[in-house]
C-alpha cells in the first residue's frame, strides 16, 4: 500500500516503520527545512513512524514562493496531513514550528473533531504571549545578524553569499509570517502539550513557555534544557528519549 505521505511535496518520510501506531510530525524553525529532523527519524526508525513538513522556498521548494503567514502555512500544512490523519499523529514544532503545529491542531480539531496525541511546543512562548518583533524588517545583514545571534543556521552557509542569496527570502518569508502572528481565542486543545525550554532562549522566558498550559484542557509539562534557542544540537538524545518515552507510553 503506497503511503499518501511518498507523493507530497509537503511531507519528507526518511525511514519506513509500517508497525509504528503514531506518526510523529515535525514543524521547522523559521528558516528550516524537513531535513533539520532528519536525526529524529534515523534515531526513532524502529520504533516510530516520523514525517516532517517541507514549507515552499526551500531545498527542492526552493523554486516556489515561499508564504508569508502562519494561516497559509497551517492551512497547507493541515491540508497535506490530512491523508495521515485517519491514524494518531503527535506533533513536533521548534520555534515557529510551534505555532504551525498548534494551528495545525486547532484546525485538526475545528474539522475532525479530533487532536494530536501530544504537542510538543519547543522554543516558543505560547501563542497567547505577544512580543513586537520586527526581524523581518531588517536588511539582508540585519537577518543574517539574527540567524548568527541564534546558533539556528550552519555558519559556512551565512558566510557564502551564494547560497545566502538563495535561503534568505524564505527566512524572511518565515520571519514575516511569525512575527505578523496574532491569536485568535477559541476552543482549547484536549491534547497534553509539553513545552521543551533552553534556560537562556533570548526568544522565549520559562513564564512565557508556561502559558501553554492556558491552550489545553489534556494536561501540561515544562521540560527545560541548559542553552540557547537551538538548545536541541547539544541535547538532541535526551529530545529524541523524552519524545519516545511519552509517546510509546500512550501506545502501550
Amino acid at each position: 500500500m503506497t503511503n499518501p505521505a511518498d507523493d507530497n511535496l509537503w511531507i519528507r518520510r526518511f525511514h519506513h516503520e509500517p508497525n509504528s501506531r503514531v506518526t510523529l510530525v515535525c514543524f521547522p524553525h523559521a528558516g528550516g527545512s524537513a531535513s533539520f529532523f532528519y536525526p529524529v527519524s534515523d534515531a526513532m526508525q524502529s520504533t516510530l513512524q516520523v514525517v516532517a513538513l517541507q514549507y515552499p522556498g526551500r531545498q527542492d521548494r526552493r523554486h516556489e514562493r515561499p508564504l508569508t503567514t502562519i494561516d497559509e502555512l497551517a492551512d497547507e500544512s493541515f491540508a497535506a496531513l490530512r491523508p495521515l490523519m485517519d491514524r494518531p499523529l503527535a506533533f513536533f514544532g521548534h520555534s515557529m514550528g510551534a505555532t504551525v503545529a498548534y494551528e495545525v491542531a486547532v484546525r485538526m480539531k475545528r474539522e475532525l473533531a479530533a487532536d494530536p496525541v501530544t504537542l510538543f511546543a519547543s522554543g516558543r512562548r505560547a501563542p497567547s504571549r505577544h512580543r513586537d518583533e520586527t526581524v523581518h524588517r531588517r536588511d539582508d545583514d540585519g537577518v543574517v545578524a539574527e540567524l548568527k545571534s541564534l546558533s539556528g543556521t550552519d555558519s559556512s552557509i551565512l558566510g557564502d553569499l551564494e547560497l545566502l542569496r538563495m535561503i534568505l527570502p524564505a527566512i524572511r518569508s518565515d520571519y514575516t509570517a511569525i512575527e505578523t502572528y496574532r491569536y485568535r481565542p477559541g476552543p482549547l486543545l484536549d491534547c497534553p502539550i509539553v513545552a521543551l525550554v533552553g534556560t537562556s532562549d533570548p526568544k522565549v522566558t520559562l513564564d512565557e513557555a508556561g502559558s501553554w498550559a492556558d491552550h489545553t484542557t489534556g494536561g501540561f509539562e515544562m521540560r527545560t534544557f541548559e542553552g540557547g534557542h537551538f538548545y536541541l544540537a547539544r541535547h538532541q538524545r535526551a529530545v529524541i528519549n523524552l519524545i519516545s518515552d511519552q509517546l510509546l507510553s500512550l501506545t502501550l
